[in-house]
This record gives C-alpha cells, sequence and structure tokens, in this order.
C-alpha cells in the first residue's frame, strides 16, 4: 500500500528509475522469451522426428509385409507351375503309376547329378524306380531310407541309359558327362553306322533297357558324327529336362521288372 501510495506520490521523480529499470529488465525478458522460444522449438521438432521415426517404422514394417506376401505369391505361382508341368507329365505317361515327391538337397556341383527327395520306403519308393520332371526323364531311384531317397540323374558321369530314335528305330546309349553339360549337353553313343539319324530326333528310353521303361523322352540328339571305329556313329543329346533346377519330380512307382 505504501508502495502504491509511494509510487503516485512520486511518479514524477521515480520516472527516471522507472526507465532505467524497464531498459534493464526489456532485455531480459526478450531473452527469456527467446530462450523459450528456442526450446519450444526444439521440443516441437524432437516430437515431429519422434512422430517421423515411428511413422517410418510403420511404414517399414507394412513394406516388408507386403514383400513378405509378395514372395509368398511368386513362390505360390512357381509352385502352381510346377504342378501343371508335373500335371502335363502325368497325363503324358498316364499308363504308368506314379508319385510326386519334392527335391530337398542335392549334390555341391551346379547340377542335380545325385539329389535327395522327400519321399522313402514308408511311401512304397524302392531303388530301381524312374524318376521323371520337366519334359522327360531325369534318372533312376539307387537309394532308399524311410523317409527320403537319393536320385541319380542321367548327367551323372555314371549313368548309362539305352535309348532309342523315334524317328528311325535305332538304338543308342545315353551316357552322363557333367563337363559337356556345362556346355548344354551329354554323350550319345553307340548309333549304328548310315541309320540316318539327323540333329533334333528326339531320344526315348528303348525297349531294351534293363532299367528304364520304354517311351520316356530323354532328349534330343546333336553332332552325329561317325566313330574313328568307321563302325559307329556318336554325338551329343540336349536333355529334355532343365538340370539346373530341379523342385519337383514324379516317380515310377514300379520297377520295370514288375510291370512287363
Amino acid at each position: 500500500m505504501v508502495l502504491l501510495v509511494a509510487s503516485y506520490r512520486f511518479s514524477d521523480k521515480l520516472g527516471p528509475v522507472k526507465t532505467v529499470a524497464g531498459d534493464l529488465i526489456t532485455p531480459m525478458q526478450v531473452g527469456i522469451n527467446e530462450v523459450g522460444s528456442y526450446f519450444t522449438a526444439k521440443l516441437d521438432y524432437l516430437k515431429n522426428v519422434d512422430d517421423l521415426l515411428a511413422k517410418n517404422k510403420e511404414l517399414t514394417e507394412k513394406l516388408d509385409k507386403v514383400n513378405y506376401e509378395n514372395k509368398l505369391l511368386i513362390q505360390g505361382k512357381y509352385e502352381l507351375d510346377d504342378f501343371r508341368k508335373l500335371y502335363n507329365l502325368d497325363q503324358t505317361y498316364a499308363d504308368y503309376p506314379k508319385v510326386a515327391a519334392r527335391v530337398i538337397s542335392k549334390d555341391t556341383n551346379n547340377w542335380y547329378s545325385n539329389f535327395k527327395i522327400d519321399k522313402g520306403t514308408n511311401d512304397g519308393i524302392k531303388p530301381g524306380m524312374n524318376v521323371m520332371a520337366g519334359n522327360g526323364l531325369v534318372g533312376i531311384i539307387i537309394k532308399a531310407d524311410h523317409n527320403n531317397s537319393i536320385v541319380r540323374s542321367i548327367i551323372d558321369d555314371s549313368s548309362n541309359v539305352r535309348g532309342m530314335f523315334l524317328d528311325t528305330s535305332d538304338t543308342c546309349t545315353v551316357k552322363g558327362n557333367l563337363k559337356l553339360l556345362d556346355e548344354g549337353h551329354i554323350e550319345v553313343t553307340d548309333i549304328k553306322k548310315g541309320s540316318g539319324v539327323k540333329d533334333g530326333y528326339e531320344v526315348v528310353t528303348s525297349y531294351v533297357s534293363p532299367k528304364f521303361h520304354p517311351g520316356i523322352l530323354i532328349g534330343y540328339v546333336s553332332n552325329i558324327k561317325v566313330d574313328p571305329s568307321n563302325m559307329t556313329e556318336s554325338g551329343y543329346l540336349t536333355p529334355a529336362v532343365d538340370f539346373s533346377k530341379l523342385d519337383m519330380v514324379l516317380i515310377i512307382t514300379r520297377e520295370k521288372e514288375e510291370l512287363y
């Protein structure tokens, strides 16, 4: 009360004091306001950063989910394509009883020369059963356990398959050769000289083959030449199956001698 009265009565004398005080306090207030604005701006900035990070995390999770779903769709498409190919193959060789199997591992080389499938003796699989995929012959079962089996492909260096040319009925031997396969083919030998076999002729499994059912497409012949012995001819065979990738196969569930 006293201060108010004094301020009123001596306002004219206190004017300079107020002016000096104002000159001192105003910059301090401005500074305080600026500091407050600075920290408010920083807090707003940090909040915006947190919001952006949260939004980025949300978008990243959504993108990961979309990518995962897309991969599933692509995988489903490939599996559907595989099933269609197997179905077509099954229809082509409808006379043979068959069961489908999935490839679960292979040799360390680039080709499926020997590989493991997820069907075994529990599924009725036995050594000697023929294996198909793609457009024709893959190989033969060489070992069967309870839940898996080993397949030796026709491209393996130890493989020999008795074949026959559909156009001429002449017989031949298809030999595996992994080195040649890097060029896209394997060997065809023991062709009768003068048989008239030409590039592109189909080779199928022969009736005289001791292990393979007849009439299964093996591949297509090319580069036929007379052997140094001048008695036989030989050439290359491009397999009907892509041995760089095998996902699913069909096994003929009876050995050849069980059908004939």
